[in-house]
C-alpha cells in the first residue's frame, strides 16, 4: 500500500492553495483561486511553472516556492486537522498485515508536521517525498520509489489518494489507485480510480467491498 498524505490523511489541500495564492500575490501575480485548487495534488514546481511559466531554474519560481512553504508553515499548519479515522486506516491496514509507505509530493519539512497533526509518526516508518525523487505528481517518481523501499513487485501494491495527480503518477507507474473524495475532488474527477470511497472513514466503512477485502 502507497499512501497520500495532503487530502488523504490531513485535511491540507485547501490549506496549500490559499498558501499558495499569497505566495503568488507576495511576487505580484494574480492567478485565479479555482486554478490554484484545480492543481493541487501535484509537485509545487509543476504548479507554479503551470501557472506561470517560469521554470523552476529561475529565480522568481523559486522565491514563490519558498514563500509557499514560508506561509503553509507559519500560518496554516496550526490550523490543520486529520481527516476522520486516519490513524485507524493505517492501524488496519497493519492489523490486516499490509505493508505500506507514505508516497507524498509534499517536501520532506513538510511531512512530519503533518504526520504528527494525524498523531501517525509511529506507524510511517516508510516514507518517499518530493524531496527523495527529481519528479514529483503527476510523474510516476514517487510511486517508483516507494515500491523499491517496499521490495515488492507493482501488481501486489495499490495507491491511496485524493486527486487525479495521484492516479496520474500511479498509472504511469502501472499501480492501482482507490481513491478518495476529502481532498476536494469527486468521483468522476478521481476516473481511472479502481474505487472511491469518502475519506478514510469512507474506506473502513466500505473495507468489505473494496479492493483491500
Amino acid at each position: 500500500m502507497l499512501l497520500d498524505v495532503d487530502g488523504t490523511l490531513v485535511d491540507s489541500n485547501d490549506a496549500h492553495a490559499q498558501a499558495f495564492e499569497a505566495a503568488f500575490a507576495h511576487a505580484e501575480l494574480e492567478v485565479a483561486a479555482s486554478r490554484i485548487r484545480s492543481l493541487i495534488g501535484m509537485g509545487g514546481e509543476q504548479l507554479i511553472e503551470q501557472l506561470t511559466g517560469l521554470p523552476s531554474s529561475h529565480r522568481k519560481h523559486r522565491a514563490i516556492a519558498k514563500q509557499h512553504g514560508e506561509i503553509f508553515r507559519t500560518q496554516w499548519l496550526p490550523r490543520l486537522r486529520p481527516l476522520l479515522d486516519a490513524r485507524r486506516l493505517l492501524l488496519r491496514l497493519a492489523s490486516e498485515q499490509y505493508r505500506y509507505a507514505i508516497a507524498t509530493s509534499s517536501e520532506a519539512e513538510q511531512l512530519a508536521p503533518l504526520l504528527a497533526i494525524a498523531d501517525l509518526q509511529d506507524l510511517c516508518d516508510v516514507q518517499v517525498t518530493s524531496s527523495d525523487v527529481s519528479r514529483a505528481k503527476p510523474e510516476p517518481d514517487v510511486i517508483e520509489a516507494g515500491l523499491r523501499r517496499l521490495g515488492l513487485e507493482r501488481s501486489q501494491v495499490v495507491m491511496i489518494g485524493d486527486t487525479p495527480y495521484d492516479i496520474a503518477a500511479a498509472r504511469a507507474a502501472r499501480v492501482d489507485t482507490i481513491g478518495v473524495t476529502t481532498g476536494g475532488f469527486c468521483a468522476e474527477q478521481l476516473a481511472g480510480a479502481v474505487a472511491v470511497f469518502d475519506g478514510p472513514a469512507g474506506l473502513l466503512a466500505g473495507w468489505d467491498r473494496s479492493p483491500l477485502a
